[in-house]
């Protein structure tokens, strides 16, 4: 019989030698050749998210080689690996020509007991016996301690009014935001030195993920949101910011005053960060900002955005010709605004009407010769034209937080999807007790169990100085997973699902932003995960 090691050693050899043909399509000498590459976009795409798949299946199966024999890791752990497998083998015999496979007979899938209808069934109805658990979660005391910490808070003040801001697209309220301050959830990411909760003398990835996943759990727009930001801009000042500004803006951070917004995407360049256009242009005491900024969440209630700007038109690369700025304005409830610069010009935003994700806001933002002081140059002049690489430095942290998000979406749509299958009854029988119910929440588990123990090794990985190119990774597969978990739990509840009233809608519209913002889901596959994968041999 062959063993779920070996299911993984097979798959990780056939992406190996598709890469490994794809890179002598991509590669010019020494140098991977940009053209060639978008050349061949599909393939590149699809490898992408089998390796995204393949590493998600390695750290579920590790999990479970670590557990009882009859765990419910077990069970998963065999069918997510040989799903992993199918679809693999599927994406590759589509084109195997162009994956360099000249039969496609090497891609004949193996039989996998765990795949077989009865297997599915035994595992769906041991889950239903977890009360909507996939099984434990390896962490240590302090880090359940803090679980448990931001799962009461989660349930007792975020959850009551979660579907009262969704359905009247209401602001993130103050009570929200307070108690968040009061747990200290803003300073996960700010040292201790600085008044947060992060080691000093270490990175904490995991508690950030940890603290994420169950406000995620409650709401991903009025809370698992909100520490995302402050997440980033902490790490682009400990990467570029002087003495004076890390003294001065990670205490207010972490305790959450002000809040704060990152403010990168253009109308015109989406994720395409090296694009950015916004001009800044020198004057007597700092700069002047003018152009237009777009999907800049939470820029109402924030009291400073963190923005990136073009401070040399003539860089070349375009990139290096970047700077961010922290741009402070009054907080405001409201879904517009407008503040005139003590030194000058006007900033001005509108919120942009979403169907869902909605309680922190997203907005257009226009400057008009807004006049934003030297001091507010992250890193000063040292910092001229580093803003691109501390923004990278930011989004790392971003991305591993929007797959600890989905995690957390997932888990609250598939208690749900439980908690409705066993208490309907269709056709003389409870919804959970039909076979094809149960075969999608064994699915709906796998995809959670493998999403969250992939964005735990990756969070420990990010901890040792590595796991760059694994926040990709594990962003494009759990994003892409809580869609279709999402989609699945509302199935589940039928047409009672597809009406407002119903948590499980939210859950389904908000899912699908998570595929777009923190790097589009295109880009993050091609740009950042195709280019590393076949640059890892050269």
């Amino acid at each position: 019989m062959t063993t779920r090691t070996q299911v993984l050693e097979d798959v990780s050899a056939l992406l190996d030698k598709a890469l490994d043909h794809l890179r002598g399509e991509c590669v010019d000498g020494d140098r991977i050749d940009p053209q060639r590459m978008d050349a061949r976009q599909i393939p590149l795409f699809d490898l992408s998210l089998c390796a995204a798949e393949i590493a998600a299946a390695k750290a579920l199966s590790l999990v479970a080689d670590a557990a009882e024999p009859d765990a419910i890791e077990q069970g998963l752990a065999s069918f997510f690996t040989g799903e992993t497998s199918a679809s693999l083998r599927q994406r590759l015999s589509l084109r195997p020509a162009e994956y360099g496979f000249a039969h496609a007979d090497d891609l004949t899938l193996p039989h996998s007991q765990a795949l077989s209808s009865d297997a599915i069934v035994r595992l769906g109805e041991a889950l239903l016996d977890l009360d909507g658990s996939t099984g434990a979660d390896r962490l240590d005391e302090e880090k359940r301690l803090m679980r448990s910490t931001f799962r009461r808070f989660a349930e007792e003040k975020v959850m009551p009014l979660a579907a009262a801001i969704h359905r009247r697209n209401l602001t993130v309220p103050d009570e929200i935001v307070d108690g968040l301050r009061e747990l200290g959830c803003f300073g996960l990411s700010v040292p201790e030195a600085y008044g947060g909760l992060k080691p000093d003398d270490r990175e904490d990835s995991l508690g950030m993920v940890v603290a994420t996943e169950e406000l995620s759990r409650a709401s991903l727009g009025a809370a698992g949101s909100l520490i995302t930001r402050p997440e980033i801009m902490a790490r682009a000042l400990l990467a570029g910011g002087t003495d004076a500004q890390k003294s001065l803006w990670l205490p207010r951070l972490a305790r959450g005053e002000p809040l704060c917004a990152i403010s990168v995407t253009e109308p015109g360049t989406g994720s395409d960060v090296a694009s950015v256009a916004l001009r800044a242009n020198r004057t007597q005491g700092g700069w002047l900002l003018n152009g237009a900024k777009t999907w800049c969440t939470l820029a109402g209630k924030a009291g400073v955005m963190l923005v990136l700007a073009r401070t040399d038109p003539n860089a070349n690369p375009p990139h290096r010709g970047l700077s961010l700025f922290m741009v402070e304005k009054p907080s405001t409830d409201e879904q517009s605004f407008e503040h005139r610069s003590p030194g000058g010009g006007v900033v001005s935003g509108r919120a942009i009407p979403t169907l869902g994700y909605r309680g922190m806001h997203s907005f257009e933002i226009f400057y008009d010769d807004f006049f934003v002081p030297a001091e507010n140059l992250l890193g000063e002049a040292a910092g001229e034209g580093r803003g691109f690489y501390y923004t990278m430095t930011g989004f790392a942290g971003g991305r591993l937080q929007t797959a600890a998000r989905a995690c957390g979406l997932m888990q609250a749509a598939y208690e749900s999807a439980v908690r409705y299958a066993e208490g309907r009854r269709v056709f003389g029988r409870r919804v959970a007790d039909y076979p094809l119910t149960l075969s999608k929440l064994v699915r709906m588990a796998a995809l959670i169990a493998a999403s969250r123990h992939f964005s735990y090794s990756v969070a420990w990985l990010m901890d040792s100085g590595q796991g760059q190119m694994e926040a990709s990774l594990v962003k494009l597969f759990a994003c892409r997973a809580a869609e279709w978990v999402t989609r699945e739990a509302l199935q589940i509840h039928g047409g009672l699902g597809y009406a407002e009233e119903t948590d499980v809608s939210r859950y389904f519209v908000d899912a699908r932003v998570l595929s777009i913002f923190e790097g589009a889901e295109e880009t993050l596959a091609l740009r950042v995960v195709a280019r590393e994968l076949l640059q890892r041999t050269l």
